[in-house]
């Protein structure tokens, strides 16, 4: 056995090791990031489909206070028949 062989060996698989875990680690931070960036995205979805909640729950609320002669009909089956019935 030649010890020098095995010491160059043991050296390069160590180096190799360091490589990978160095990968790892960037990869590691990549993902951080992007989990960042996505926790960013959902909260602000959040705000605007709230914000869109309650402009449709003020909509509904003035469509409920008109009367039906303030210009928009009650739906009749029979009235809005298409002609080729």
């Amino acid at each position: 056995m030649n010890p020098s062989k095995d010491k160059n060996d043991a050296s390069g698989m160590q180096d190799d090791l360091q490589a990978q875990v160095i990968d790892l680690q960037m990869n590691l931070a990549h993902l951080e990031m992007t989990v960042e960036r996505l926790d960013d995205v959902i909260a602000r979805q959040d705000k605007d489909i709230q914000t869109l909640q309650r402009q449709l729950q003020l909509i509904y609320k003035q469509i409920e206070g008109q009367d039906t002669e303030s210009g928009i009909a009650p739906f009749d089956v029979m009235a809005d028949r298409p002609p080729h019935y």
